[in-house]
């Protein structure tokens, strides 16, 4: 049994639920919330991706749940279609430790007559996305207005992706006495607007993780000029993922990647908003059996698709908004794994790494040499190499003069001497260096 659970007062039952799905400890956010959930406050969670969320809600919720009840008890809302099915294996994975759960899917993209009959068998725990769970209760077939509890999972990314409309009419449906849970990432204005409306003056548990997670090998590559896709190229051929992800930040660039190492002859996937809902499952079902070593991805992989076992993270482009970042990086290095993130960046792209490296991210600086990743001078000791040879070069200017009577090659001949003055001028200064170090 898993011990370390054994304080949240988990039966058995549960107890080999979490030792099954190889938990010996929980992560921060569950030793905060679990016992919030299992007394039936409200929780509003700001967590990042790979916190452990998931489980901090799934295993309370079905914990709590009577099986003599058959009326939805916990509706739980996803943004993505992937992370409802994602979650749904989850809670399915628990439960199988209990009899008599009944556990159900709802997600667009389905056979909507299919899922009239299954909501009429009234699941204990519904599971979808915002649109179909609306559609089901304005069918009169899913008593969602019966669940004790509403849980809406990356709700800033509900926001973005329109879905506040719909969650407020499925919240206003299950009435003031439910217990209301939300997870996101971070709490914009609309987010503030819809928990002040049904939770009120309510805190937020905020989950401070460490920028660099001590199992992702942070890792930052320079590219010169428009060079970013044979750079790619390169580290699919240096690298050896279980499975690598390769983001873009949108999905017109993301296609043109594709299309790039596809015509290099690389077997790789393709995951992004743009795909039909029957692509994407096609795409989901190879990446799963591993008929891909890489996948191209837009932001919604980062946010709405979790692959077990992703090894690596190559950011072809620097995402401006952060917490894309954050969401990217954190598909790597999770559970028992070591997971390497390796991020791209242009001699323009140096005021994205600086913020970066502000919000408390460090980076190894490396680059591909003799077929391996290998450490190089940080940029910015680079940037100071580079300012020091221009300013040699000011200073030695003077001493090369145009001549008088000016013939043909007398550029050509002012460059060369100023070249040899500037290497003199460098072995002088490296002397004195190894001087003064003695």
């Amino acid at each position: 049994m898993s011990q370390a659970f054994k304080r949240f007062k988990f039966d058995d039952n549960m107890l080999s639920a979490i030792e099954s799905i190889h938990f010996t400890h929980p992560t921060l956010v569950q030793e905060r919330v679990i016992p919030r959930i299992s007394r039936g406050e409200n929780v509003v969670v700001q967590s990042e991706t790979g916190s452990g969320k998931s489980h901090a809600f799934l295993l309370p919720l079905i914990y709590q749940i009577n099986t003599e009840i058959n009326d939805p008890q916990a509706v739980i809302l996803a943004p993505t279609r992937e992370l409802a099915k994602q979650l749904h294996d989850m809670a399915v994975q628990v439960a199988g430790q209990y009899k008599d759960i009944n556990i159900s899917l709802f997600i667009g993209g389905t056979d909507f007559k299919r899922d009239i009959e299954r909501a009429k068998k009234n699941p204990q725990i519904v599971i979808g996305t915002p649109t179909r769970i609306k559609e089901l209760m304005n069918e009169n077939v899913l008593n969602v207005h019966k669940a004790k509890s509403i849980v809406i999972d990356e709700a800033d990314l509900m926001i973005d992706l329109g879905f506040l409309n719909d969650i407020d009419r499925l919240a206003s449906a299950i009435g003031g006495t439910a217990q209301i849970l939300v997870f996101s990432a971070t709490i914009p204005g609309p987010l503030q607007a819809f928990l002040g409306k049904y939770i009120g003056d309510s805190e937020t548990i905020v989950i401070e993780q460490p920028k660099n997670k001590a199992s992702i090998h942070y890792s930052l590559i320079p590219v010169k000029g428009h060079g970013k896709e044979e750079k790619v190229s390169q580290l699919i051929d240096t690298l050896n993922p279980y499975i690598g992800l390769i983001f873009a930040n949108s999905k017109e660039r993301a296609d043109a990647l594709f299309d790039y190492l596809n015509n290099k002859g690389v077997k790789v996937g393709l995951f992004h908003g743009g795909l039909k809902p029957r692509e994407r499952t096609k795409e989901i079902k190879k990446i799963r059996d591993l008929e891909y070593e890489w996948v191209v991805a837009s932001d919604l992989a980062a946010r709405g698709l979790d692959i077990d076992g992703a090894s690596h993270v190559i950011n072809y482009d620097i995402p401006k908004d952060i917490e894309f970042f954050t969401h990217r990086v954190g598909r790597v290095g999770r559970g028992q794994y070591e997971g390497f993130a390796l991020t791209l960046y242009t001699p323009d792209e140096h005021h994205l790494v600086d913020s970066l490296e502000s919000k408390g991210y460090s980076f190894s600086h490396e680059d591909i040499r003799r077929g391996e990743l290998s450490p190089i001078k940080e940029r910015t000791k680079r940037a100071v190499r580079k300012n020091q040879d221009s300013n040699i070069e000011k200073d030695l200017a003077y001493k090369v003069r145009k001549p008088k009577k000016v013939r043909p090659g007398y550029k050509k001949k002012m460059a060369s001497q100023l070249s040899e003055l500037k290497r003199d001028a460098k072995r002088t200064h490296s002397k004195a260096r190894k001087k003064k170090r003695k």
